[in-house]
């Protein structure tokens, strides 16, 4: 079996439910950022689940509808560029995943989040949700790979058609990353609509 199904599997002997969390695009120049959340079917087994970022954009868009096809539910949230500038990529990483989870409408088992920061949630909102960080938890829990794959799908989908409106910055090749490419375009062509105001070197070009 994957080994990432058997981390999931002995947690949940002692949780009615796991929720796996991730973002997409926390590094990118330009763009939204986008988080999900998700609760597999353990049923289900996908062999070449793993770290969205270790797929071949075929396996990881194969995996996303495989994922949303046989997941008991999952949400799928976007940050827009406006509030990433206003409140900065980790409140804006942090704001994200709150609305994925709040957005299953779970309020008991465990959950797990990519990273080592947790969103805030009120005793409310949670009632018996328990929230884990787990540091690069893609490579250890199937339900974060999960969760990367269907942010990471979700976003460079979401680039490609933001390509159509920006074609001077190949935002559908690298997807937004400070790639040579894109840096070499925004110092030629200056920052478009969906750059990051806050993120350099656009804050360094600001009039």
């Amino acid at each position: 079996m994957n080994p990432l199904y058997e981390a999931d599997l002995k947690l949940l002997e002692g949780n009615p439910i796991i929720i796996g969390v991730d973002e997409a695009g926390r590094g990118c120049l330009a763009g939204p950022l986008v988080c999900a959340a998700v609760v597999l079917d353990y049923e289900v087994v996908f062999d070449k689940l793993k770290d969205s970022k270790q797929l071949s954009p075929t396996v990881r868009e194969e995996l996303y509808q495989q994922i949303v096809d046989s997941c008991i539910t999952y949400s799928i949230q976007v940050i827009p560029v406006e509030y990433i500038d206003e409140h900065n990529i980790l409140n804006a990483t942090m704001e994200g995943m709150r609305r994925a989870i709040l957005a299953l409408g779970i309020t008991q088992g465990l959950c797990l989040v990519d990273g080592n920061r947790l969103p805030t949630l009120t005793s409310s909102e949670t009632e018996d949700l328990r929230l884990n960080s787990v540091v690069h938890g893609d490579d250890l829990h199937a339900c974060i790979a999960a969760a990367s794959i269907l942010a990471k799908v979700y976003r460079d989908q979401l680039m490609e058609e933001l390509d159509k409106e920006y074609p001077l910055y190949g935002f559908a090749t690298h997807k937004a990353y400070g790639t040579k490419a894109h840096l070499e375009a925004i110092y030629k062509y200056g920052p478009c609509p969906i750059h990051r105001k806050g993120f350099a070197p656009m804050k360094y070009l600001q009039p």
